[in-house]
């Protein structure tokens, strides 16, 4: 699967307002909502749908997967 479902989850958290702040340790980096007003880590290499719908949840998004 590749990259797994990351490409589509930063597509949905661009297209949300939510913006890229920095990298963080290890290939995470660490986003911010405008939603929630709070900062995320988003993992380069989701694989799990939860995981995924998880990332979305503190976004302040409805699940997608």
């Amino acid at each position: 699967m590749g990259e797994g479902y990351t490409p589509e989850l930063m597509r949905l958290l661009l297209g949300a307002g939510c913006r890229f702040e920095r990298h963080g340790k290890g290939d995470h980096d660490i986003w911010y909502s405008p939603i929630t007003e709070c900062r995320f880590i988003l993992d380069a290499k989701i694989r799990s749908r939860h995981t995924a719908n998880a990332v979305l949840k503190q976004a302040g998004l409805p699940k997608h997967f």
